[in-house]
């Protein structure tokens, strides 16, 4: 019988009431003659906790200490987990990400994951347990615990089912499903019943923050059905996969945004060719993510370039930076954490004109100003004024029609 991965976040088993209310939707499951791998993420706000607590005893802690810290709530969430249901008259039990055969590489914090081994959980299910694994979590060749980095329990879920060939990865959450917008930004927002893997991934890369984007990225490529639903209802979710009906009429798909943004600009750098490969190949090597990149005409032999990395990266970045700037006669550097992104996604874009300057209206009939534009063929994202989000996200869902269903 096909195996059944579901996944529970922080919000979900925020305490001892939830974790019960959990365990109940698990055993009616397994009731339901299914053998079920459960993932859970930490209670509540644990992970958070954890971190103030580390920063308080060091400013700058150690990656590794710090991963093996913050694991302990994962942990903790499986244990509890795996006692209840047996409270409730099945067997169950705990995994670690490690017994659990989750393995990675190295960079703590923002681990990947290179192999999973199922043999122990697979024996676990063929005993007719349930099984409950700590998300978030693995462990490398030297046997150190690694973290996969924020939302990491979504990809831990869809990679245990990609390896057990599980007929669906059920992601409970907080919120019912995929929403044209967020709902808390846009009370108009629409839950769409099916998106697929590529506009998802889009969405997920440029804020929306129901679903990891390696978690999405790891459906696509191994063919996992995702479904994302509320553990608080029995409402039925949005499903992500890969065939999409044909006749989808709204070619805009769903708005994402981001305010956890920050802004490099390197100035005065000489036009040569492999400036930008000696300024970007060292953040590369430091796992520093950079997203925008723009690049403005060349004036008397020099230019200025600026790009965006995530907030908790600015101080890193700067470090490295500053030392590239002066090797390479830059003229100064400057750094803004006051803006935002904010992006419309939707494959039916690819082959449709005119989505750029419907969008580029929309934002200026509310005075909202564009800083830096960046796009992809099922996507287009604007840099603005992170006091502006609200007003630029309602102003585009209003635009695109996305709270009309029979578009």
């Amino acid at each position: 019988m096909e195996i059944l991965v579901q996944k529970y976040g922080g919000s979900s088993l925020a305490t001892a009431e939830r974790i019960r209310a959990v365990a109940e939707r698990v055993v009616a499951g397994r009731d339901a003659g299914r053998p079920i791998v459960v993932v859970v993420s930490a209670m509540g706000d644990t992970t958070d906790d954890l971190i103030g607590l580390a920063r308080q005893l060091a400013e700058d802690p150690d990656d590794r200490e710090l991963d093996l810290l913050l694991s302990t709530g994962e942990t903790i969430s499986c244990t509890l987990m795996a006692m209840t249901l047996r409270h409730l008259g099945h067997e169950a039990i705990s995994l670690t990400g490690a017994q659990a055969g989750i393995k990675t590489d190295s960079s703590h914090s923002r681990a990947r994951i290179v192999a999973v081994d199922p043999s122990r959980v697979q024996r676990e299910l063929a005993a007719g347990r349930i099984v409950v694994v700590a998300g978030f979590q693995g462990i490398t060749e030297e046997f150190d615990i690694t973290t996969l980095g924020r939302g990491g329990s979504d990809t831990t879920a869809v990679a245990m089912a990609a390896i057990l060939r599980a007929s669906c990865c059920e992601i409970y959450t907080d919120v019912d499903g995929i929403y044209t917008a967020d709902p808390r930004i846009e009370p108009r927002a629409r839950k769409l019943t099916q998106i697929s893997y590529e506009e998802m991934l889009e969405l997920a890369q440029q804020g929306a923050r129901v679903l990891h984007p390696r978690a999405v990225e790891l459906g696509s490529v191994y063919g996992v059905p995702i479904v994302v639903r509320s553990s608080f209802n029995q409402n039925p979710g949005t499903l992500i996969h890969g065939e999409i009906a044909m006749e989808v009429r709204n070619k805009v798909r769903g708005i994402a945004h981001d305010t956890d943004v920050a802004k490099i600009t390197v100035v005065g750098v000489p036009d040569r060719p492999g400036i930008a490969a000696a300024l970007f190949q060292p953040l590369a090597d430091a796992n520093i993510s950079v997203d925008v990149i723009v690049q403005n005409a060349s004036v008397r032999g020099t230019t200025d370039l600026s790009f965006t990395v995530a907030r908790g990266d600015l101080n890193r970045t700067l470090r490295l930076v500053q030392p590239l700037a002066g090797e390479i006669q830059a003229t100064d550097i400057a750094s803004s954490t006051d803006l935002a992104k904010v992006s419309i996604v939707g494959t039916g874009m690819q082959h449709a004109p005119g989505y750029a300057a419907r969008m580029f209206r929309a934002l200026a009939e509310r005075n909202v100003n564009i800083d830096m534009i960046t796009t992809s063929e099922i996507r287009i994202t604007c840099l603005i004024d992170a006091g502006q989000v609200a007003e630029a996200v309602q102003a585009l869902h209003e635009a695109f029609q996305l709270d009309r269903a029979d578009l």
